[in-house]
């Protein structure tokens, strides 16, 4: 396929991925397997377009005010690493495994954004920490947050699915945080990931540019825009956007394995 072609693709994908906080890596690797690339470039190459979208998304987000730093610092610390080992370990997974994988977590990610929230959490145990934002005020159950980030930090750098796809769902249905702070918070969080996830691949010496560069321009560019609109957007619409477009991602890539 045309690397032109694609490039458009990977723009249109950062647009709609970025409004729900994703940044779009599953969707990177799926276009990249489909247009005939192997699975360890396809996720590296994902990541790398990831890093650069979710780092445009970011900033926009941020100076709106829709990004919970504390929760971010946080949560960033637990998924930098295991992601970083996700990324360098990726490699010696066999590649029908990484598919395998990949879409099972696109599946359950777009099952669990169908739930409804449980009601909010008290500080009444230590394990559980108590956060601001403006007026709202969200309460982090630790002993779930924690081994769910360190997992979907390993599993996004390993096979370049974008760590938003579980830590959105992460933070509405146990956090009970707004959607439009999930998806500011969840993009920076996207962002760290998805630079972990680089550098592992990096490390291990698979890494394209001449493919990753041309593509990472139009991931920028869908990246932005996605950003000011998800701004726009009611909460309702961006979390059935969520769903959608991951159920419609695990069954492709289903497919593909089969």
């Amino acid at each position: 396929m045309n690397i032109f072609i694609v490039a458009v693709i990977i723009m249109f994908i950062a647009f709609l991925m970025t409004m729900t906080g994703r940044g779009g890596g599953n969707f990177y690797v799926l276009t990249l397997v489909l247009a005939g690339y192997n699975m360890n470039i396809s996720a590296s190459t994902g990541q790398f377009i990831l890093m650069c979208s979710s780092f445009m998304a970011a900033i926009l987000f941020s100076k709106q005010k829709k990004n919970n730093w504390k929760l971010t610092i946080i949560l960033g610390v637990l998924i930098f690493f295991s992601a970083l080992a996700g990324g360098y370990l990726g490699k010696y997974f066999d590649e029908k495994l990484l598919k395998g994988i990949f879409a099972v977590v696109m599946f359950i990610a777009a099952i669990l954004m169908l739930r409804k929230p449980k009601q909010k959490l008290k500080p009444k145990h230590k394990w559980v920490l108590e956060l601001k934002s403006g007026e709202d005020v969200f309460y982090v159950n630790l002993l779930i947050t924690i081994p769910v980030v360190l997992l979907t930090g390993f599993i996004s750098g390993m096979v370049g699915v974008s760590g938003g796809s579980f830590l959105v769902p992460l933070m509405l249905l146990t956090m009970n945080i707004p959607m439009h702070i999930a998806v500011g918070t969840s993009t920076t969080l996207v962002m760290i990931s998805a630079s972990a996830g680089f550098f592992g691949h990096l490390g291990a010496g698979v890494f394209d540019p001449h493919l990753a560069i041309p593509l990472a321009v139009g991931g920028l560019i869908g990246g932005f825009f996605g950003a000011k609109m998800a701004l726009k957007s009611k909460p309702k619409n961006l979390k059935y956007l969520f769903a959608g477009t991951q159920l419609i991602a695990s069954i492709i890539m289903i497919i593909n394995v089969l």
